[in-house]
């Protein structure tokens, strides 16, 4: 039987090597293949990218310049469909123009007369009003509804969006499988003979005053005249990330003359940040998906909040934020990742049903999506 092909657009913030992001491409991109030769359809995507040749290369499908709107019509004019997500699109936080891009994504193809499927967005937040009727109208048309979190869902229902018409499904980076053939090289929280617990750190900019990495740099110091450790740190947005994690660094002394070390592991592929977190023994967070990639490959983790995202997620697992961009207490944070070094066979038994049905979960828009174009032949 030969698989029926669909070209499907995928709009998100794509191409710009933040791995967090790029993870979310990649588990999209896997789920539909999976999906896909479930379902008997060959999904072709077409990425719209900030850089497209880099998106062709590192993921080997077809992409076009997200800005480049003659070349996202022309994209969406020969395609079936359109993804929008996943990812926290939906926000004004960052930008005023945010919401006006994706929207005009989705109502362009809703235009052209193409199915649109919201993919477990982030919706929020969204401080300017003035945009719920323009994303209540995108949404009302599309063809499936997706988020990740209550938040978002009942952000939604203020905008006075249907809540039958939205499903909530765990973020679509829980799926992302490791690469093929590729395993950690021990098992999360058990380091090789001789070699220290590694602990992983992922931080970014946000509090003007540098609070958090005041807090953090100071807890991990903490933590190393206690113990030895290796902290290793994972930038996931590059260049800045790599600045916050300079920064904290450099707060934190040297830390060789107590016995512990500090690496920093770069990776702008996803699945190979996922092998990175893996081979850690517990991980501190920043960005969500740091806490994400953490939670999926069983290494423990403390969260330090600067959206209500993060909190969301958390919460999910059953765990609350060991800080806030506002403070982290050192003591704390030092406290707390010694726990989880000494007890992290504890915490992975207690959260392995919680982490396994939102593995299970991750593929469902994926699903929903492939079920679509089954249906229709």
């Amino acid at each position: 039987m030969v698989a029926a092909a669909r070209k499907i657009v995928i709009s998100g913030y794509y191409g710009f090597r933040n791995s967090g992001d790029e993870a979310v491409l990649k588990s999209i991109l896997t789920a539909l293949e999976q999906e896909g030769k479930r379902s008997g359809i060959l999904f072709e995507p077409i990425v719209l990218s900030g850089d497209p040749s880099w998106t062709s290369g590192i993921y080997g499908v077809k992409a076009v310049h997200r800005m480049n709107m003659k070349e996202v019509r022309a994209a969406l004019q020969e395609s079936d469909g359109l993804i929008s997500g996943g990812g926290s699109l939906l926000q004004d936080a960052t930008s005023p123009k945010t919401i006006p891009y994706y929207v005009g994504v989705i109502r362009l193809a809703q235009w052209l007369g193409k199915p649109v499927f919201i993919y477990a967005q982030g919706v929020g937040p969204v401080h300017r009003k003035i945009f719920y009727p323009f994303i209540k109208g995108a949404f009302k048309r599309s063809m499936y509804v997706s988020v990740r979190d209550q938040e978002s869902a009942e952000l939604l229902r203020t905008m006075n969006l249907p809540g039958e018409r939205i499903e909530i499904v765990p973020d679509p980076v829980m799926g992302l499988p490791l690469p093929i053939g590729a395993a950690s090289k021990f098992p999360a929280g058990k380091p090789e003979e001789g070699e220290l617990p590694k602990i992983g750190v992922s931080v970014r900019f946000w509090d003007e005053g540098r609070a958090e990495l005041t807090g953090i740099a100071d807890g991990l110091r903490k933590l190393a005249e206690a113990r030895n450790v290796h902290f290793c740190f994972l930038p996931f947005h590059l260049p800045d990330d790599e600045a916050a994690s300079n920064y904290v660094i450099e707060r934190m002394g040297d830390v060789k003359t107590l016995g512990s070390k500090i690496t920093m592991r770069q990776n702008e592929d996803p699945q190979a940040m996922l092998m990175e977190v893996g081979r850690c023994s517990a991980l501190v967070g920043m960005r969500l998906h740091s806490l994400i990639y953490a939670a999926s490959q069983r290494v423990p983790l403390a969260g330090v909040s600067y959206d209500p995202k993060i909190d969301s997620f958390l919460a999910r697992l059953k765990v609350k934020a060991i800080g806030s961009s506002e403070e982290v207490r050192p003591e704390r944070l030092a406290e707390e990742l010694g726990h989880l070094l000494d007890d992290g066979e504890g915490w992975k038994r207690e959260r392995e049903p919680l982490i396994a049905e939102l593995q299970r979960e991750a593929a469902r828009p994926a699903r929903a999506i492939a079920d679509y174009f089954a249906q229709k032949g």
